[in-house]
């Protein structure tokens, strides 16, 4: 799932770059202890 998507999902303004930024550093922090797999994409997707 890219970061825009689930900005809109949260209902954040995705049309700003700024706004997703934040989202993007807590996906990754959730990414580096195993919550969530960051592909070589850049995209994210469920650790099952």
């Amino acid at each position: 799932m890219q970061v825009k998507a689930v900005g809109e999902e949260l209902g954040l303004e995705v049309g700003v770059r700024g706004k997703l930024e934040p989202l993007r550093a807590k996906m990754t922090k959730l990414a580096d202890r195993g919550w969530l797999h960051k592909r070589p994409d850049g995209k994210f997707t469920a650790r099952l």
